[in-house]
């Protein structure tokens, strides 16, 4: 018997997240604004449980009293997107790496451009937590979510 992906949105101090779920692992997560009804669509079947552990898990992280999660997640991405993944779980709570720091941990020292595209690609922003990455000057950089939520985002840790 073949799962399908079941999404619903999730409420957060920063609005509406959707996450999708497929075989009982998170698969992905998009960031306000998203598409379609917040209200239209509200999870459905053995998933619930999972989906109301991510919103607890969210909110306590944006309310400031969660600094990791403990969630079943699923990524797939070509071998360098896993790396630099995997190389993002890394990064401790409040601290921040440039992008250059990052292609460095990963044995890639000129793929900075290389390791945006893979931030740019991480299906599970905030879980995986991309927003701590920042430009060489320091500036905020990119972000799915927006520049204002990366500072927010970033703010929020400093705290």
């Amino acid at each position: 018997m073949e799962t399908e992906h079941n999404s619903t949105y999730v409420r957060t101090p920063i609005g509406p997240v959707r996450v999708t779920v497929y075989d009982g692992r998170i698969v992905r997560i998009l960031l306000p604004p998203v598409d379609g009804d917040p209200d239209s669509d509200a999870g459905a079947g053995a998933d619930v449980d999972l989906f109301d552990d991510v919103a607890i898990q969210l909110n306590e992280y944006l309310d400031g009293r969660r600094r990791s999660f403990d969630l079943p997640t699923d990524v797939h991405g070509t071998n360098f997107q896993m790396n630099v993944w995997s190389a993002l779980a890394e990064i401790p709570y409040g601290e921040t790496v440039t992008y250059r720091d990052l292609a460095d941990t990963i044995g890639h020292p000129d793929a900075q451009r290389a390791v945006g595209s893979a931030l740019h690609a991480n299906p599970l922003p905030i879980l995986l937590p991309c927003h701590r990455v920042v430009s060489s000057r320091r500036g905020a950089g990119g972000y799915a979510g927006g520049l204002a939520l990366k500072r927010s985002l970033l703010d929020l840790e400093r705290r």
